[in-house]
């Protein structure tokens, strides 16, 4: 039996983001400046964002209206198409409907444009000229790159070292889009030639890039900071992959979904797919939504609760969340979007409250997934992608058990072909499984910021 795919019409592409603060009965614990340890306020943010995502970091209103321009640009791959993966479903031999929202679409391959690219817009309209930005496996920094290339911006990229090297075409993706790639931790900052003089041989880390990228920005004009995930207006951005979801559900005659599932890193594409659903939650609806993480860095499962930096050198303002340490070096696992000390504040809170689950995932069994996937739905899912996979046929496997039919849905967050080079390492039977001890988590908690 063939898959079915549900194509949005490109007139019912959402014109508005959906704001999830607005329903929330509990607001996330604000952003503290990294001196004076108080609420940073809005001329704190002004050397790193544009003004525009400043106020969409903190707006109150439910839907935020996204500029013609930047609905020009989406609509050269958007809406994407939710396809029904019966193929899987009938290896798996189970009575379960299973969706995935097919975000690996896009021109870069992944979700990140979704932000990438009002980001750039916004930016450019207040006389930025180039942006600073940091990426772990390479899918943000090159929709970044994407997206400044299209609105006429200059943009440096920070990226993880390990990734760096063991994906060399997300580099080459990103200098086709008139981008400068560094390897980080690099010789251009401070903070690099540190960690560089103390260890050689760093593998790197998000939180160390980012705080090169940060670097840069400050000791430029001219210049401002870009991120991929964690932050309010980045996840904001992202809800237009839910919005689509929801109206493509209906046209497949699907009066509900049971369960949601994205892979979570600092929590944005899985923000994007989830927020309008947790809004039905908290109407009262019956929907089970989990983040799926790696063993290897379990930041809402092993990770504390707390004030914490974004970066490594401390840099940025601290930010309420779940967090493994700013200090964090992850093991040189391929899902370089995944290995990230810290998560989104209001994914974080989302678990706290109980509205969420979280859900983590072996190395070995997340590739196992990807594989079983692309022979029978023929896409060769991202690394990060497979852990929300590899979760989706837990689920599936426990309606066959159980003969329920609930429909799942996923995040299918980007492709792998550039991560082919993951695929011949588990194939060969290289790649290990890692759980990231706890006791490191117990020593890293003692070096957080002390806040009052």
């Amino acid at each position: 039996m063939d898959q079915l795919t549900v194509h949005l019409p490109a007139e019912r592409m959402p014109q508005h983001w959906y704001n999830l603060q607005a329903d929330l009965n509990r607001l996330p614990d604000p952003p503290l400046h990294p001196a004076t340890r108080k609420p940073v306020g809005p001329e704190d943010l002004l050397p790193l964002f544009p003004m525009e995502l400043i106020q969409q970091e903190v707006t109150a209103e439910r839907f935020v209206g996204i500029p013609e321009e930047v609905l020009a640009v989406y609509s050269l791959w958007r809406p994407t198409p939710l396809v029904r993966a019966r193929r899987l479903e009938e290896a798996l031999e189970t009575p379960a409907r299973i969706y995935f929202k097919n975000e690996s679409v896009s021109p870069p391959g992944s979700h990140k444009p979704n932000t990438a690219v009002p980001q750039a817009y916004y930016n450019k309209k207040e006389g930025v000229e180039r942006l600073a930005t940091e990426t772990g496996a390479g899918q943000w920094g090159s929709a970044l790159s994407f997206a400044t290339n299209l609105f006429g911006l200059e943009c440096t990229v920070y990226m993880v070292r390990v990734s760096y090297f063991q994906k060399p075409y997300r580099r080459s993706l990103m200098e086709v889009w008139n981008a400068t790639v560094y390897p980080s931790p690099s010789d251009r900052t401070e903070t690099g030639r540190r960690i560089l003089a103390e260890s050689p041989d760093s593998p790197g880390s998000l939180g160390i890039a980012i705080s090169e990228a940060l670097e840069d920005t400050v000791s430029h004009e001219g210049t401002k900071y870009s991120l991929g995930s964690v932050l309010n207006h980045v996840l904001l951005h992202q809800t237009i992959i839910g919005l689509e979801a929801r109206e493509q559900l209906k046209l497949a005659g699907e009066k509900r979904v049971d369960v949601i599932i994205g892979c979570v890193g600092g929590g944005s594409n899985f923000a994007g797919l989830a927020f309008p659903f947790v809004a039905d939650k908290i109407r009262g609806e019956e929907i089970r939504i989990v983040a799926v993480e790696p063993t290897a860095s379990p930041t809402l499962s092993k990770g504390v609760y707390a004030y914490d930096f974004g970066d490594t050198a401390g840099m940025t303002p601290l930010l309420k969340m779940h967090t493994l340490g700013h200090d964090f070096v992850p093991p040189g696992i391929h899902a370089g979007g995944l290995r990230y000390h810290g998560m989104a504040p209001l994914v974080s809170l989302l678990y706290e409250e109980g509205i969420i689950s979280v859900s983590a995932i072996p190395q070995l069994e997340s590739f196992e997934a990807g594989v079983l996937f692309a022979r029978t739905q023929g896409i060769v899912p991202a690394p990060e992608t497979n852990h929300a996979i590899a979760q989706v046929i837990r689920e599936a496997r426990k309606c066959r058990e159980s003969g329920e039919e609930k429909v799942i849905l996923f995040n299918l967050s980007g492709h792998g072909h550039f991560d082919l080079k993951a695929y011949d390492e588990y194939f060969a039977k290289n790649l290990q499984n890692f759980e990231y001890p706890r006791e490191n988590v117990e020593a890293a908690m003692r070096r957080l910021p002390r806040v009052s």
